[in-house]
């Protein structure tokens, strides 16, 4: 049986941890709301954008874009992966869950490139020797549109280069504040289908549009700004899921302590009752050895 010091030194040190797991709780939260506040602020500029899209291609069906898709060409495709990962732990299965899915596709395609950000994802790809191709440090810690437009330049400098066909990212999405899940969106090309939400019928008029210099050169210009949106919404996503599977994290470790802590209180109890009750007994035996001797 442990002796009363060896449980109290446990007690101490898991009251210690306790503190620890309570402030990052704390954090967690704190960085959470801050998130969600950054990802509301910039949402209605990047949602006019998609409509903006959605009003010319309604408008010019026809319209050609390198941006869009065209018809496939033959043989094998180039496709990137933009993983975002975290750069701490003790986040759950946050980080499992995003390098299950995106090992998954590598072993899936033969010609790919991968994008990583997140030092967790880097350590992770290193060891399994699966070749990098662009590292973004210091981004999923602090997402701000400054950071996501330097990730959609050099997305966008390779498809137009034609180094990859495709462009996918994957990352967390928050479906609920208790469940979230790492989701594959396509980034490029984009399609058409997608922002035509709404149909109209051929009898009902449109409203005209005047477009300048040229349709061609306001979709070209307008694209890059979306796709910044669009990472900049992933990022931000990103790192509210991390801070919720943290703050989750947090608080099951900090109830899971707090359990030990009463068990270990009742088994300090007993430890120093039993102490107490040999330490009578002896000085009992002691004061009988004594009248005996008396006697």
């Amino acid at each position: 049986m442990e002796s009363a010091k060896e449980i109290k030194d446990r007690m101490k040190s898991i009251q210690d941890t306790m503190k620890i797991t309570s402030a990052m709780y704390m954090i967690s939260s704190s960085k959470l709301k801050k998130a969600k506040k950054s990802l509301q602020d910039t949402e209605p500029y990047f949602y006019t954008l998609q409509s903006t899209m959605s009003r010319i291609l309604r408008h010019l069906p026809e319209m050609h874009s390198p941006y869009f898709a065209q018809e496939e060409e033959p043989g094998n495709r180039t496709k990137a992966y933009i993983v975002v990962t975290a750069d701490k732990g003790m986040a759950g299965a946050y980080n499992h869950n995003v390098i299950k899915l995106a090992h998954e596709q590598l072993k899936k395609e033969e010609n790919t490139r991968l994008y990583v950000l997140g030092e967790l994802g880097r350590h992770y790809f290193e060891q399994q020797k699966i070749p990098i191709d662009r590292q973004f440090h210091y981004t999923v810690q602090n997402p701000s549109l400054n950071r996501a437009r330097k990730i959609a330049e050099n997305i966008l400098e390779d498809y137009l280069n034609h180094e990859v066909d495709e462009v996918y990212i994957i990352y967390t999405k928050m479906i609920n504040s208790m469940k979230t899940e790492a989701q594959l969106e396509q980034l490029l090309p984009l399609k058409r289908t997608d922002f035509n939400s709404m149909k109209l019928p051929i009898n009902i008029p449109m409203e005209e549009l005047a477009l300048k210099p040229s349709p061609e050169a306001v979709m070209n210009r307008i694209v890059p700004e979306y796709l910044v949106g669009f990472v900049y919404g992933a990022l931000v996503e990103s790192y509210s899921c991390e801070q919720n599977s943290r703050l989750m994290a947090m608080e099951a470790a900090t109830d899971s302590a707090s359990k030990i802590l009463h068990e270990l209180d009742v088994r300090y109890n007993r430890a120093r009752q039993a102490a107490i009750t040999q330490e009578i007994t002896e000085v009992i035996g002691g004061a009988r050895a004594q009248k005996k001797k008396k006697k």
